[in-house]
């Protein structure tokens, strides 16, 4: 399983991936599944990654091949995010039908985000039969694989205005919610954040499953919650509307 998630506000994109593969209890891989391509001052893509591990190896593979071969359709001629998005769904479903003849089993999907020179900052969606959504004022995040468990925290955090670090440390607090509710989603951890019009990445990280950071998130986030039950106001239970009359059983 996967858990990947970008998030879109005004200052810029951040974006969050696990690195854990499972195909069985004995057997548990690491693989990337944030891919990044740009030209320095003209365009800056990622590439989140989740489904069928040859699909997406596939897929990631083709875009790379194209962008080298200078190929008519690639990473570097799409002239806008949602021709980058259109682009990646057809590959994606290509590489379905070559390799595994479109079964539902070995499908894939994809997030793709950042800028293109003259164009605003963004990031899509991809579904497996190529469609895709973008993010908007009232969709600051996109997730794709096991995305339950992490979405509550981003829906009470998650809006246009915060830092890029706020979105940052939701984005690993959302992840390390999944990685506690589902073992199949681990470390290592990517993060990257893209400053809006920046067209540069200058932040990127990895964090191994030894990190001390990734501890210390762990603790401080479960002593947090642990304080904010003990926090919470009593059950008022002489405010309650609906009591049970235990004489009659109602």
């Amino acid at each position: 399983m996967t858990y990947c998630v970008a998030i879109r506000m005004d200052a810029g994109l951040c974006f969050v991936s696990d690195s854990r593969t499972n195909a069985g209890l004995d057997n548990v891989s690491t693989y990337s599944k944030m891919y990044a391509y740009g030209i320095p001052n003209e365009r800056q893509l990622v590439v989140l990654s989740s489904g069928n591990l040859a699909t997406t190896q596939a897929v990631i593979g083709q875009i790379k091949k194209d962008v080298v071969q200078g190929a008519t359709d690639s990473f570097c001629s799409v002239q806008s995010l949602e021709e980058a998005a259109d682009y990646v769904g057809m590959v994606s479903l290509e590489q379905q039908a070559k390799h595994t003849g479109g079964g539902k089993s070995f499908e894939a999907s994809f997030i793709i985000g950042g800028q293109i020179q003259g164009g605003k900052h963004a990031a899509f969606l991809i579904y497996p039969q190529g469609n895709h959504i973008t993010t908007s004022r009232d969709t600051s995040f996109l997730q794709i694989g096991e995305s339950k468990y992490g979405k509550p925290i981003l829906d009470r955090i998650i809006n246009q205005d915060i830092p890029m670090e706020t979105a940052a440390l939701s984005g690993l607090v959302s992840m390390d919610s999944t990685m506690r509710s589902n073992l199949s989603v681990g470390p290592p951890i990517e993060v990257l954040m893209y400053y809006t019009d920046s067209l540069v990445v200058e932040r990127r990280y990895r964090f191994e499953e030894s990190s001390e950071y990734l501890r210390q998130l762990n603790s401080a986030w479960d002593n947090s919650l642990r304080e904010a039950f003990g926090n919470m106001p009593p059950i008022a239970w002489s405010q309650a509307w609906d009591k049970i009359d235990n004489a009659s059983g109602k």
